[in-house]
């Protein structure tokens, strides 16, 4: 199932900073409906795209809401920053 998803950017600070697209709660639920079977520790494997870049993560659960991780080179490729407002396309990875 493709999805596409808007939301702000948020950094996230441990021993390095992470980046993530905040996905809304609605759109969490309807993920969630899409992930049943392939959900594993809250985690969703999908295949994101972010304009001609292509690449696979996790979704993260954090506060009711997924979290999508944004790779450093395609972040940079992009000059995506936090606080941004991002729009990707994303499908969940089914085996």
């Amino acid at each position: 199932m493709e999805f596409e998803l808007e939301g702000p950017v948020v950094e996230w600070r441990g021993p390095a900073p992470f980046y993530f697209l905040q996905v809304s709660v609605e759109e969490t639920e309807d993920l969630k409906v899409a992930a049943q079977g392939v959900e594993y520790w809250g985690q969703v494997p999908v295949l994101v795209r972010i304009g001609d870049t292509e690449f696979s993560t996790a979704l993260f659960p954090k506060d009711g809401h997924y979290l999508v991780p944004l790779k450093v080179a395609v972040r940079r490729a992009a000059g995506i920053e936090a606080g941004d407002v991002l729009t990707l396309g994303l499908d969940v990875v089914r085996p």
